[in-house]
């Protein structure tokens, strides 16, 4: 029997203004971002093939489904593809309407299970898991939780215990990039502060201490996935986050959530799921009862949402206020621990983000270097991010010996032991820039090229 053409997938390439090489190449990308190595090696033949009325197996009209919602910045589903839905796996952690008790078992024990993890590798960042629930749903889960299930007594000391345990996992992180010691934290998260939130507590007080302490736990978990390229994982975590914040009644701490899953959308390429998600930790008392500082991550994050949707006068507008919102954080205002990282340095690297976004190179170059210029020992991570961005916007003005200084001082700080995918996709994004200049036989560009080429043989 014949197959029959896929003409939907046939239409929706022409719209993509794909070639299937171009197809097959967008798809590897993202079957390597999410660690599914056995889709990531992709041919245009394999895409002819779907097109002529093959079916692809197992996740890949999934991936595929991605790839095409990344460059035509919409969602499209397998179905629209023409392909039956896959199952996936771990697919109930994203559920909203899900326990949070029971979805942080059930997560935590896949994550740290060597032989259950392979359950998550099928998983793909979802656009359908961005659309937030109403606001019913923030109400039901703001009611006391079950019945405990253990007789545990849980007291202000453990809440204290979970908090200076984050900062010190944070810390790692801001140091050292989300590969490293994510398991541990995760170890932690699924056995020590899963007991507590089953235990008694002497009042509720106590009770929404807990639940966003272990929420801030969750979202580090998530936060470090995402640095580390394991984009569905990290999803997963951010509304594990949500669900336990909105559990604990803590407005703040889901609009610092919301903003790190409108960070992950924006970077991934999803600009109007980014702006959603943005406005939404913008909204009533998630900004309204912030301190300073974090009002200010907040607005800066919606004025790059803004800036990649093309709102270039409300990104303006939105990045003055943020840097009033900085200018008002004073030592006697007490700040939560997770914005320690957020000062000067960063803002003006989400900054030149936002520059860069609206077609500012120049303003954009000079933030970033004042971010460069401003920012301490303690965040060699988010250093390597900021000199890859700088390195990428010099080339793209045209300064292409600029770059290739920024980016050598780069792999210089990625030797010294950071373990992070956005680390690794800046020695990536290098190679790919300069690829234009190797046949010129520059010894600066030659040597630049082998640096990074021995360095991601080293860590892939």
């Amino acid at each position: 029997m014949a197959r029959e053409r896929n003409e939907q997938l046939a239409a929706l390439l022409q719209e993509a203004g794909w070639s299937r090489a171009q197809a097959a190449s967008a798809f590897n990308r993202i079957a390597q971002e999410n660690n599914l190595l056995d889709y990531a090696h992709i041919g245009r033949s394999h895409v002819s093939m779907w097109v002529a009325g093959t079916k692809p197996s197992g996740v890949a009209p999934v991936i595929l489904s991605q790839a095409l919602s990344r460059r035509l910045r919409r969602a499209v589903t397998p179905e629209e593809l023409g392909f039956a839905v896959p199952h996936a796996p771990a697919e109930e952690a994203l559920e909203w309407h899900t326990d949070p008790l029971t979805t942080l078992t059930d997560l935590g024990r896949t994550d740290v299970d060597a032989d259950r993890r392979s359950l998550l590798s099928g998983a793909v960042y979802s656009v359908a898991a961005l659309a937030l629930p109403g606001h019913a749903w923030w109400e039901t889960m703001a009611g006391q939780p079950s019945v405990p299930a253990k007789p545990q007594r849980v007291g202000r000391g453990d809440v204290v215990a979970v908090q200076e345990l984050t900062a010190a996992f944070s810390r790692i992180d801001q140091r050292r990039g989300g590969g490293h010691g994510r398991k541990a934290l995760v170890q932690y998260l699924q056995s020590d502060v899963a007991a507590f939130l089953q235990g008694t507590f002497p009042n509720e007080q106590v009770r929404r201490d807990m639940f966003s302490a272990a929420a801030e736990l969750a979202y580090l978990s998530g936060w470090m996935g995402f640095d580390n390229g394991e984009h569905a994982l990290a999803q997963r975590y951010l509304i594990l986050a949500l669900k336990l914040t909105a559990r604990a009644g803590n407005p703040p701490l889901a609009g610092h959530i919301l903003r790190a899953m409108a960070h992950q959308a924006i970077d991934l390429g999803f600009f109007p799921q980014g702006l959603e998600l943005s406005t939404a930790s913008m909204q009533g008392q998630r900004y309204a009862s912030a301190t300073p500082r974090e009002r200010a991550l907040l607005g800066v994050v919606h004025a790059r949402a803004l800036a990649a949707n093309g709102d270039k006068q409300s990104a303006s507008k939105a990045l003055l206020k943020a840097e009033d919102d900085l200018a008002s954080a004073s030592e006697g205002i007490e700040e939560p621990q997770r914005t320690f990282f957020f000062g000067e340095a960063s803002l003006a690297h989400e900054t030149a983000c936002t520059l860069r976004d609206c077609g500012d190179h120049r303003g954009a170059i000079r933030q970033f270097r004042r971010s460069v210029r401003t920012r301490g020992e303690a965040f060699r991570r988010t250093h390597v991010v900021t000199l890859g961005y700088l390195g990428a916007t010099q080339i793209a003005n045209g300064g292409v010996e600029e770059a290739c200084a920024t980016w050598s001082t780069a792999l210089d700080v990625l030797e010294e032991g950071i373990s992070s995918g956005r680390g690794r996709q800046a020695a990536l994004d290098m190679r790919t820039l300069l690829s234009p200049y190797r046949r010129r036989k520059i010894p600066a560009i030659t040597e630049l090229d082998a640096r990074a080429a021995a360095y991601l043989a080293r860590v892939h």
